[in-house]
């Protein structure tokens, strides 16, 4: 497979300059601009972007900048965009840790999905908020608590289900100021869930999956074959390991057991901010990819199950490890599996590409496809069950949108 750098770096039209008023003229060719020090709300000063596409094709990004949310969208594979609408309006103190991101889903109808956290206060206590639009983006719903619980909330993942249900896990404390009350250690976190049948716009009671996880890495999220849920996420096992465990729901409502990903044994007492990344593919296989630094190994890791996730081959190492490879993406497109990461050379950051079409049996040699020489955003992966894209907002270069094509 061969990347086509599509033109984001291509020419700002006229709807693109419509959404970024501030562009000068020497910014209106090649790429949606990051500047320094740039505090508006447009997508040339965005930290975090996330893509989604639409069932008609649309592809949806939803983005941080100068203290806001902003959703525009594309009808042209990312060659320009509309208007953006902010759905936040005030400036809020955003969650900003390396794995937090606002998360954009969309319905089958064009209804859309969407959630991000805020800091409540200076100890990095989270609230996850959540809105929605039913006028194909026009518009968004004034922004409310996921759960009414006033514990630290952070770290969501949303998804649609085929019938058309949202489902969003997170990462929630509530549990832990109980447990120091009644004199007992509480480590991490827990993993919790809602459910709603509404498009958004209400949710079912929190529950929880999972007590003393992690609390500080994105979370994984895919739906299997039947349409249930699956979450992989960083667990906190016996002896303060942090390795990466897995949970498949039996309904939207009925979590499964917690199965181990790897032994990787990477004690720690911090935080790593480093979460995995799950993509499940049309013959049902589970495929993760992840980060360690842990006693057993050391960098990053792909592994797959064939089981629902119960037992998983052993981990194959990722990326050159004296360029420090870094957060991984997998997706299972319409030509098979896609996997990208960062790596780091002492000068420029690059997202590397590795493919498999046996259901990672095998795969290809890995292989730069972008690069920047400043700050940047994870590589992130998006399908429109056509093409499978790359989606990487740099500071210096702009936002690039590249297709993954199918080997001539």
């Amino acid at each position: 497979m061969t990347f086509a750098r599509l033109a984001l770096r291509t020419a700002l039209t006229a709807t693109v300059l419509a959404a970024l008023p501030g562009l000068a003229a020497a910014q209106m060719s090649h790429q949606h601009t990051s500047e320094a020090a740039c505090e508006e709300a447009l997508l040339r000063c965005a930290t975090k972007v996330t893509p989604a596409f639409g069932p008609d094709g649309t592809l949806w990004l939803a983005w941080m900048a100068g203290g806001r949310i902003s959703v525009a969208s594309s009808k042209d594979q990312g060659k320009s965009f509309s208007t953006s609408v902010q759905v936040t309006e005030p400036q809020l103190d955003l969650d900003w840790g390396p794995d937090a991101r606002p998360k954009i889903a969309v319905d089958a109808r064009g209804g859309i999905a969407l959630a991000f956290s805020i800091f409540r206060d200076k100890a990095f206590n989270g609230q996850v908020l959540i809105t929605r639009s039913t006028d194909g983006g026009r518009s968004f719903a004034p922004p409310k608590p996921i759960t009414a619980n006033n514990a630290s909330q952070r770290f969501e993942a949303i998804g649609f289900d085929p019938a058309g249900t949202v489902f969003a896990a997170w990462l929630d404390k509530r549990n832990r100021a109980p447990a120091q009350q009644n004199g007992q250690t509480y480590d991490g976190a827990a993993l919790f869930f809602a459910t709603s049948r509404d498009g958004g716009e209400t949710y079912s009671d929190a529950r929880i999956v999972a007590d003393n996880t992690c609390e500080c890495c994105r979370l994984g999220l895919a739906f299997d074959g039947n349409g249930h849920p699956v979450v992989a996420f960083r667990n906190i096992f016996e002896g303060g390991v942090r390795d990466h465990a897995i949970v498949t729901f039996a309904d939207l409502g009925s979590p499964g057991e917690v199965h181990r990903v790897s032994r990787d044994d990477w004690q720690i007492a911090a935080c790593p901010h480093h979460g995995p990344s799950l993509t499940i593919s049309p013959e049902g296989t589970y495929h993760v990819t992840w980060y360690t630094n842990g006693k057993a190994r050391k960098g990053l890791f792909y592994a797959q199950s064939r089981d629902g996730g119960k037992t998983f081959t052993d981990p194959l190492p990722v990326g050159q490890v004296n360029r420090g490879p870094s957060r991984p993406q997998i997706i299972a497109g319409p030509d098979g599996l896609a996997m990208v990461w960062k790596e780091f050379d002492g000068t420029k950051t690059s997202v590397n590409l590795m493919t498999s079409h046996d259901d990672g049996a095998t795969w290809s040699k890995p292989r730069a496809i972008a690069d920047t020489n400043d700050a940047s955003d994870h590589p992130l992966l998006v399908s429109d069950g056509r093409q499978t894209y790359l989606s990487w907002m740099t500071k210096a270069d702009g936002y690039h949108f590249q297709a993954i094509e199918a080997e001539p």
